[in-house]
């Protein structure tokens, strides 16, 4: 096969990894800037140019699209989708997930358990929306942030007042969630692939530290997950429409609770902690699955 993996970069541990498991695979594998790629979008022979050549009898593409990206990124993604080629994840899948509103939008209406979280563009009484949640402590996210960049605990009620009137400030989207204190600053990265949770790591976060996101100084070790959370974690990727998620969760005293779903969860950190080859199972999906014309969320925007 010939597999196209857009990355910015082909040295990320990811993206490398993905490089060498279709190499022993026997497939043909090319990696190429998104940023860089540039699109011929005609009804009749839509093409994709990367530095002077057109791109083409690609069978599969992998997206490792970062969130800075995502605009360019999908709409690329979207047209090798109209090239007939397989995407690993596709367009509208990455662009729902990305979506933290939305995501969580749709995970509330199919029941998955996740905090109770509220939202507001100009609140005229910010009391009432710490209340909705649950009061102090909460937790206070920006919706473009990353990472755990512009993530905030509030412990108390004024800490919680000033912060999201700083954000309103600064004409930031934010989201106000409960804190989940019982998770005691860990959470559990589920590895889907699928309908099925290939893998799982309990993150932790640092001393002092709750985000447990391993680029803020959290560590990785190996958890076993009970049938709900396993169960939580698969919904919730095929709720997004995603082949190969990340899904987040937490354990709270009602349950497993989900924070978020990653379109382009990296491979580092579960490789390291479960000493399993994800790379090679990802491939082993490809080959599968990859058809042509076999975008299912075609038409649907």
């Amino acid at each position: 096969m010939k597999i196209v993996v857009l990355s910015r970069n082909k040295n990320l541990y990811s993206t490398r990894r993905l490089i060498e498991a279709a190499k022993e695979r026997g497939h043909e594998v090319r990696v190429l800037d998104v940023l860089r790629s540039y699109m011929n979008i005609a009804s009749h022979k839509p093409q994709i140019h990367y530095r002077g050549e057109v791109i083409e009898n690609v069978d599969a593409v992998i997206p490792r699209i970062g969130a800075s990206v995502t605009f360019y990124g999908t709409a690329v993604v979207r047209q090798f989708e109209m090239m007939g080629v397989y995407p690993l994840n596709e367009s509208v899948a990455i662009t729902r997930s990305r979506d933290k509103l939305r995501s969580l939008q749709l995970l509330s209406r199919k029941g998955i358990g996740m905090p109770v979280t509220g939202i507001a563009h100009k609140p005229d009484d910010v009391q009432d929306l710490i209340r909705m949640v649950g009061g102090a402590p909460l937790v206070i996210k920006l919706l473009e942030g990353t990472q755990g960049i512009g993530v905030v605990l509030a412990e108390t009620q004024k800490a919680a007042e000033s912060v999201i009137e700083a954000f309103m400030g600064l004409k930031a989207n934010i989201l106000v969630q409960e804190y989940i204190k019982e998770a005691g600053g860990a959470d559990i990265r589920c590895f889907v692939i699928g309908e099925k949770v290939v893998a799982a790591m309990k993150r932790q976060g640092a001393d002092g530290e709750f985000r447990s996101n391993l680029h803020r100084g959290g560590s990785a070790s190996l958890i076993k997950i009970t049938p709900e959370e396993r169960s939580t974690a698969v919904r919730a990727a095929r709720i997004m429409g995603l082949n190969v998620a990340g899904v987040d969760l937490l354990r709270s005293n009602h349950g497993p609770v989900v924070m978020e779903v990653n379109s382009s969860p990296g491979l580092q950190g579960i490789e390291a902690a479960t000493e399993k080859d994800i790379a090679g199972m990802i491939i082993q999906f490809i080959e599968k699955n990859a058809r042509l014309n076999s975008t299912r969320t075609k038409g649907k925007g």
